[in-house]
């Protein structure tokens, strides 16, 4: 039997890529898979963040691979499965993470280039990025794939219109690779986190009031740590003990979320 996922040694032998992985919720993500003993590919397009987390982690002692890579790229989802394969021979997680915004603002203000950002490396990526990975899961007898999603979609945001439509569309193909992929033995799964990210970070610089409303909708009164809590929860989907979990959002959020 393996240990629990949350021993140290829990992911040994496992191998995962992890978008936008440089800072935030990414990084926090792939330092508790990390941790946990898992081999990871870090995916960013800021080439300074990336190396600073990498220089990070080699002090750390973990064993991970850097892959630049700009998720607007229509070819960027073959690059990091292929760079995947040839560090580490095999996949077994894929956990989608990366999105770019720009600023909340009224729905009507919201222009065509703050969708087609948003909508480019959001759900357009994450959708290439799992059909990437498939046929090496499925050869392999399966697999995970955590997608992020947000309680902006899931329960609706004011002036967060393209992102929330964006993140709603993640969930939307999650559910259905789900269905899908079910027979190969790959599971698909969403979080939704509530986390002290730098995106929540400027949330809170840009618009305090509502930042403050939003935090005291949360029972458990405070933000969600990036490993601690966002990247614990995701550890464990990849772990065997949630092998019979797939298909589900999780709102890894303090409770904000309960009734969404």
């Amino acid at each position: 039997m393996s240990p629990g996922f949350s021993h140290p040694q829990s992911l040994a032998g496992r191998t995962a890529i992890v978008t936008g992985a440089a800072q935030g919720v990414g990084k926090g993500i792939a330092r508790a898979l990390l941790s946990r003993g898992a081999t990871v590919l870090l995916v960013d397009v800021k080439e300074h963040k990336l190396a600073a987390t990498s220089a990070e982690f080699t002090e750390l002692g973990y064993t991970f691979e850097s892959l630049l890579a700009d998720l607007r790229d229509p070819l960027s989802p073959r690059t990091i499965v292929d760079a995947a394969l040839t560090a580490f021979g095999r996949i077994d997680a894929l956990v989608n993470n990366a999105v770019a915004t720009n600023e909340p603002k009224p729905f009507v203000d919201i222009t065509l280039g703050d969708y087609e950002l948003v909508f480019d490396t959001a759900p357009r990526a994450t959708f290439f990025l799992m059909q990437a990975v498939h046929p090496t899961m499925a050869a392999a007898g399966g697999g995970v794939i955590i997608n992020l999603g947000s309680g902006s979609g899931t329960g609706g945001q004011a002036r967060f219109g393209a992102y929330a439509a964006a993140k709603e569309a993640v969930r939307g193909m999650s559910k259905a690779a789900a269905l899908e992929w079910g027979r190969d033995n790959i599971r698909v799964n969403v979080v939704c986190p509530f986390a002290d990210s730098e995106g929540v970070q400027f949330w809170r610089e840009i618009a305090p009031k509502d930042f403050d409303q939003a935090l005291k909708q949360v029972p458990l009164r405070r933000v969600g740590r990036t490993a601690e809590d966002i990247g614990s929860v995701v550890a464990f989907l990849i772990s065997d003990e949630a092998e019979y979990l797939t298909g589900q959002t999780i709102h890894v959020d303090g409770g904000m979320g309960v009734y969404r």
